[in-house]
């Protein structure tokens, strides 16, 4: 049998080249697998932590179905949808609210940054490893791609499952995986710190040739060096380093010249995918349709699995 993989993806704005590189190509490959169920979701309830503005969630939660087509997702060998379309998640997250404690919550990633911040924060940044851990646990999940930094949400279903099992006396979740793609984890952005919309050193994955050129000519070099790392960090993710070893040997100390052969590196993989999603936004309908469709074939399993933690906590 298949092994059931999960992964979603919050729309929180335009996605740029290390969402790509880090995620969203793990999901493209792996559909392809005889090995793997894919389940792939928008995390629109995740978002509303940050998007609280319900013309701006409609637009991006379209927008990112866009952008999952675009890049090669195909609804015949994935089950695309969005989260609010499958009322199990926050109903399984609640029952694992009333075992879950909050020193346990307080030492996921998000609490420590926002407490270190000294941010106010609400209930939903502190209790999200609970709504992703019943994200996952729903559908019997066996992989879950992601970045290196998610890592922890991974753990947390884990030893969410575990608690569950142990204290309801049920086998009713699985133990799930991460899964990592070691060379790619971490995509630097062009200030060299890990590429992010919120550090505003983004190369856009459906840009224009124009942007992709200014976001690349503004990456931070060390003129200390022949080499410019942050330049050669991202170009390696559109090259081998075969072939980046005489270009760079070639252009030694020329920075402009070595920033000009990726802006046509970036833009020669962008083009196809910006072109396609040009088209794919010329049919709205058909876009809201296949999550439709999806969230039909992801509530099966989802409602199926929480009765059966329903019966186990005794109010079925």
């Amino acid at each position: 049998m298949k092994k059931i993989l999960l992964s979603g993806v919050k729309p929180t704005g335009r996605p740029h080249i290390g969402n790509y590189f880090g995620a969203m190509k793990q999901f493209v490959d792996l559909q392809a697998s005889e090995k793997y169920d894919c389940h792939l979701f928008i995390a629109d309830y995740h978002a509303l932590n940050l998007i609280q503005d319900a013309a701006e969630m409609r637009r991006l939660t379209l927008d990112l179905a866009l952008d999952y087509l675009a890049i090669g997702l195909d609804p015949a060998q994935s089950v695309i949808f969005k989260q609010s379309d499958v009322p199990a998640h926050t109903e399984l997250a609640w029952i694992f609210d009333t075992i879950v404690t909050m020193p346990y919550l307080m030492r996921a990633h998000a609490y420590k940054d926002a407490e270190a911040k000294d941010k106010e924060l609400n209930v939903g940044t502190f209790n999200y490893p609970v709504l992703m851990a019943a994200d996952i646990l729903l559908y019997g999940t066996d992989i879950v791609p992601v970045g290196a930094d998610q890592k922890q949400h991974v753990e947390y279903a884990r030893d969410i499952a575990l608690k569950f099992n142990h204290t309801f006396k049920s086998e009713a979740f699985k133990l799930p995986e991460d899964m990592i793609m070691k060379d790619v984890a971490t995509v630097p952005g062009t200030d060299g710190r890990k590429m992010s919309k919120s550090y505003g050193n983004t190369i856009p994955l459906f840009a224009e040739r124009e942007e992709i050129a200014k976001a690349v000519m503004g990456i931070v070099t060390d003129s200390s060096g022949d080499v410019p790392t942050n330049v050669y960090a991202i170009h390696k993710l559109f090259r081998t380093e075969a072939d980046l070893k005489p270009l760079y040997e070639a252009n030694k100390g020329k920075y402009k010249a070595l920033k000009e052969a990726l802006i046509e590196d970036v833009d020669a993989f962008v083009k196809p995918l910006r072109e396609r999603r040009a088209i794919l936004a010329k049919d709205e309908g058909k876009v809201i349709e296949i999550l439709r469709q999806g969230a039909k074939k992801a509530n099966e399993a989802a409602s199926a699995k929480l009765v059966e933690a329903k019966k186990a906590v005794g109010v079925l």
